[in-house]
Parts: structure tokens; sequence; C-alpha cells
């Protein structure tokens, strides 16, 4: 039992190693993860690298083929499209409901998300920006108190994670950007949710806009 909860650990370090490289873009799309290659590298067995690459496979991060191997996924405008209408829908549900989890904890917590992306905007630090992005948004989701919404929201988010920096790659965008968090924090602790709700799904569409011109340029170049 002990072996298969370590080879069940390393499996899921493994996982969290190529999810990460996969949305910082160490792993371009169209790059195959060699197996091979990782064993040596970690100086861990091929077993818990083929575990983690299926688990890639069945999140939409990577795609297998067959005699070929497995290799990040290039996503298309039209995956983008269906990831951010997924994402409306799961954020929309939690802001409506955010009355009912929203805890002293939780409004300390949006508080203080709000401060630091203040803070990281004016220091032009796009790149923690991002990851409190990240943060403030698994924060609504956490309020909606629906687990099945918070696991399938994960998987959606992973997916979409690694294009998050090129939605802010414009000024406008990026102080724009801000202002909206700002607003939807603001309306979201004074209860006002249908306001929360409305500048939240703009928001997303503005992103969801940005991240397709950045895919249509690149596949232009």
């Amino acid at each position: 039992m002990s072996q298969i909860r370590r080879i069940t650990t390393i499996k899921q370090q493994v996982y969290e190693i190529l999810r990460d490289d996969i949305c910082s873009g160490v792993y371009a799309p169209g790059q195959q993860i060699q197996e091979t290659e990782l064993s040596k590298k970690l100086e861990i067995s091929r077993s818990p690298i083929r575990e983690a690459l299926r688990q890639l496979v069945s999140e939409g991060l990577a795609v297998e083929y067959p005699n070929r191997g497995v290799f990040v996924k290039t996503y298309t405008p039209k995956d983008i499209e269906d990831m951010f209408d997924l994402r409306i829908l799961l954020e929309s549900y939690a802001i409506m409901r955010s009355g009912n989890c929203l805890t002293l904890e939780k409004h300390h917590e949006l508080n203080d998300c709000m401060e630091r992306l203040k803070t990281y905007h004016s220091q032009d630090d796009i790149q923690r920006y991002v990851e409190e992005d990240t943060l403030l948004h698994q924060l609504l989701i956490q309020l909606s108190g629906n687990n099945l919404v918070i696991s399938t929201y994960e998987r959606v988010y992973a997916m979409v994670q690694r294009f998050r920096i090129y939605s802010l790659k414009s000024r406008k965008r990026f102080d724009d950007s801000l202002t909206e968090h700002i607003q939807i924090i603001q309306n979201v602790l004074a209860g006002n949710v249908k306001e929360a709700d409305r500048i939240n799904r703009e928001h997303l569409l503005l992103a969801k806009d940005a991240i397709i011109v950045y895919l249509d340029q690149m596949h232009q170049d």
C-alpha cells in the first residue's frame, strides 16, 4: 500500500511540473513531451511520467497520437471560445450565489487581493499581476459553495492559464483589467451581485477577444 501511495505522489509531482511548464510556455504548442528525456531529467522511472501524461491528455492540455507520442495541445480560436463560454457560466453562477458564502474571512481575502492587484499594476509587474488575477477568480468560484463547480473550474482554468498573460499585452487592456477587477470585488462585497456579474462577463469577453487576436497573430507569423 505504501508503494502505491508513493507512486501516486510522484505522479502528481510530475503532473504539476509538466502542467506549470506548459502554462508558462516552457513547452510550446505542438511540442512533443518526451518520456525518456523526462525520466533522465527527473531521475525517475517512466511509469509515473506516463500516468502524468495521461492526466494532461484527459484535461485537454496535451494530445496523444498513436505510435507518435504525447504533444502539447495547439488551441484554436474555437477552443478559446468554448473555454470562456464555460468560464462565464461557472463564474456567473458563483457570483450570483456569493452572498451565501461571503464570510468575514473571504471578505478580507478579496480586499487583500484587490490591494495586491493595485500594487502589481503600479509596479508594471504583469507576471505577479496575472498570478493575483488567477487567485481572484479562484476566490470568486469558491464563493459558489459548490465543490463540483470548483473542481470543474480548475480543469477549465488550467487550459486557459497558459494564455492569461497574452490577454494583457496592450497597456490599455492592462489598465482596464485593474479597473474591472476593482469594480467586480467592490460589487461582490457590497452584495450587488447582478452588477458584479455584468462587469465580470464583460471582463472575460474582453480577455477572450485579446487572446484570440494573439492566436491569430501567432498563426500569421
